[in-house]
């Protein structure tokens, strides 16, 4: 079992930066593969970004290519989003997941842990 807890959204003006962050608790995290989704009011969840247990694959959206980041940092049992030049369509409210299995190319609706989410809002 693993309890994940986003935190680190926020207001931010358009060209502005935040980074999330998603403790979790419980046994394992470490084999873990980790994933960073979003959620617009009226649109489904998306995929922004996923990581491999020891970091070797990253993988990021297109529309968050060259501004977002994914890490993690195991030894914390934290997963880490950098969002940096933020655009007003990046306003969301952001989940991270953790599933035993590669999450790239799965459904959404399969993935074993979700955390409650953390509102990001991006003004211009």
């Amino acid at each position: 079992q693993v309890q994940l807890v986003e935190s680190g959204g926020g207001s931010v003006q358009a060209g502005g930066s935040l980074r999330l962050s998603c403790a979790a608790s419980g046994y394992g995290f470490s084999d873990y593969y980790m994933g960073w989704f979003r959620q617009a009011p009226g649109n489904e969840r998306e995929g922004v970004a996923t990581i491999s247990p020891r970091s070797i694959i990253t993988r990021v959206t297109d529309s968050v290519k060259g501004r977002f980041t994914i890490s993690r940092d195991n030894a914390k049992n934290t997963l880490y989003l950098q969002m940096n030049l933020m655009k007003p369509e990046d306003s969301a409210l952001y989940y991270c997941a953790a599933d035993p299995r590669p999450i790239t190319g799965r459904r959404i609706a399969d993935l074993k842990y979700w955390g409650q989410g953390t509102q990001v809002t991006v003004s211009s």
